[in-house]
């Protein structure tokens, strides 16, 4: 019974430690680490092989199920660094479930080939010990195997408390945490931080006393905020790609107030951080550990915000977005945030796909269909698209845009990886069409109108990367009215053209909605004078 036990744990515990070396990014060595992360990684694999082992009956297979879930893990931890450029993270671990439930997003990026051979290996293994290797509960008795399951998870249990009040600090810094703990001790050390509530405090003023703004309902412009999937301008990256590839885009930067480079806090993907550093204006410090699933706890603890800031206004709020509301648990975090209405893919139908998802062009035409039918109450909407998002290579690209790729681009990359750039780029030009028609529909309501367009992130295109060399990491933004400012004079003094980091570019807009207010009613005369004092207080605050 010993050995039946114990040469199963040992060698399964000596391949977990091996294994190691297999994540991406690569945790120091076990020598350069603290000792006690040794411990936690001993204790952890104990208890859980005592857990496997009590339900399964059988040694060999509990230590080869826990070391082929261990390899699971390894696998999307390379995958995740090779796609998103952050280690996998404890609070990664419900993804797993969203896979289930939204296996497009999420599979692709482990590899469909592999997920289909790693299940079926798995379950035919599986069967395979079921089968082969008797329970030890009908050949040494129930007695003896629960007390050896006893014994390992008291050893486990003894020695993981000591480890883990002994464990090293984080900076919650996840590539470095990683690489000075390793993984289990990574995993236990977030999973341990503490989740202190979110400090209203650190949001910005504006959203903290949103009646200080001093503009009346009947001035306020109606305003639409784009939130669009995986959009930047990949010109000054790659120079060579069509310069009319975003040509609205370019009118709009020529017309607008403000535009140019936003510092985003991901990287392809984790869209709700993005969303949630902008409508908050909060950044990854004031969030601490809820930085890296925010949605979590706005869902229990609501924070001042553009949303509500703007109902206090007078503002009628609609969140719109071409996906299960469930997603993100947006439709639990939105009303929290304040919107009136959160219009997800129900509104949409088979005939608004262009490519995988709903396509832009079915969204701007029902922003429009909101702005047209909008009543004396000036509307805000927000908008989260998905036309661009990945997985891009499962699409295949038009003809017509692989020719569009320059000669010295493609002569570059792989086949594949052509028809990744190509298919990113025919939706991007479809983002710019969306941007054309939203100003247009601005313009064409009787209330003036503001767009703010963000984009959330770059897109994941690893293997165009590789040959081309990756982008900055920075989207882009733009700030564009109906009306000119009043006066001119009150935007900053230099060039349109500056960068922002994204929790700062709510309180921008915000601030313009001041400078681009429309003249009341010259009877109004109290309106204009406070209108008047906003802009200078605003002038004070730049």
């Amino acid at each position: 019974m010993i050995l039946q036990l114990l040469l199963p744990l040992c060698l399964s515990l000596i391949i977990s430690l091996a294994c190691e070396s297999l994540v991406l990014p690569r945790p120091a060595p076990w020598l350069l680490r603290p000792r006690v992360t040794l411990y936690i990684h001993m204790a952890t694999w104990l208890l859980l092989y005592a857990l496997a082992f009590l339900v399964l009956q059988r040694g060999w297979l509990s230590a080869g199920l826990l070391n082929v879930l261990h390899l699971v893990i390894v696998q999307s931890c390379r995958s995740k660094w090779s796609s998103l450029r952050e280690p996998f993270l404890v609070q990664d671990f419900e993804y797993f479930l969203d896979a289930i439930r939204h296996p497009r997003l999420y599979v692709p990026f482990f590899g469909l080939g592999l997920a289909i051979a790693a299940s079926t290996s798995g379950f035919l293994a599986f069967a395979a010990f079921l089968w082969w290797e008797p329970s030890l509960v009908s050949t040494h008795g129930a007695g003896t195997f629960l007390t050896c399951v006893a014994v390992v998870a008291a050893i486990g249990g003894l020695l993981l408390p000591f480890g883990l009040r002994r464990r090293p600090d984080i900076m919650l810094q996840p590539e470095d945490d990683l690489c000075r703990l390793g993984l289990i001790s990574f995993f236990w050390a977030y999973g341990l931080y503490p989740r202190r509530a979110i400090d209203p405090v650190k949001t910005p003023a504006c959203f903290r006393h949103p009646d200080r703004q001093a503009v009346t309902t009947s001035c306020l412009p109606n305003i639409v905020i784009v939130q669009s999937e995986a959009f930047f301008d990949p010109r000054a990256w790659q120079p060579a790609l069509p310069q009319d590839l975003l040509s609205h885009w370019d009118a709009l930067k020529a017309s607008s107030h403000a535009h140019g480079e936003l510092t985003v806090p991901v990287w392809g993907a984790n869209t709700v951080r993005s969303e949630t550093a902008f409508l908050t204006g909060l950044s990854g410090n004031d969030l601490g550990m809820h930085q890296f699933n925010p949605y979590r706890q706005l869902a229990k603890q609501p924070v001042p915000n553009l949303v509500a800031s703007l109902k206090r206004l007078g503002y009628r709020c609609v969140a719109v977005h071409p996906y299960p509301a469930t997603f993100y648990c947006r439709d639990r975090v939105m009303p929290k945030l304040g919107f009136d209405e959160f219009i997800d893919i129900a509104a949409f139908d088979h005939s608004d796909k262009n490519g995988q998802y709903i396509g832009d062009a079915a969204v701007a035409r029902k922003v429009h269909t909101l702005l047209a039918s909008a009543t004396d109450a000036p509307l805000m909407v927000f908008v989260i698209t998905m036309e661009n998002h990945g997985p891009l290579h499962l699409e295949t690209a038009d003809s017509a845009w692989l020719q569009r790729l320059p000669e010295e681009i493609s002569e570059r990359l792989e086949p594949k990886d052509a028809n990744t750039l190509a298919v990113y780029l025919r939706h991007l030009r479809n983002a710019d069409h969306m941007a054309n028609a939203l100003s247009n529909s601005l313009s064409q309501q009787p209330r003036h109108g503001l767009m703010c367009w963000y984009g959330d992130h770059v897109p994941i295109m690893e293997g165009v990367y590789e040959a081309l060399g990756a982008p900055s990491g920075h989207s882009h933004y733009l700030l564009w009215s109906t009306l000119p400012p009043r006066p001119r004079q009150s935007i900053d003094a230099g060039a349109a053209e500056h960068s922002i980091n994204i929790e700062n570019l709510a309180e921008r807009l915000w601030q313009d909605l001041a400078l681009f207010s429309q003249p009341c009613d010259p009877a109004g005369n109290a309106e204009l004078q406070g209108t008047e004092q906003q802009r200078i207080e605003l002038q004070e605050q730049r």
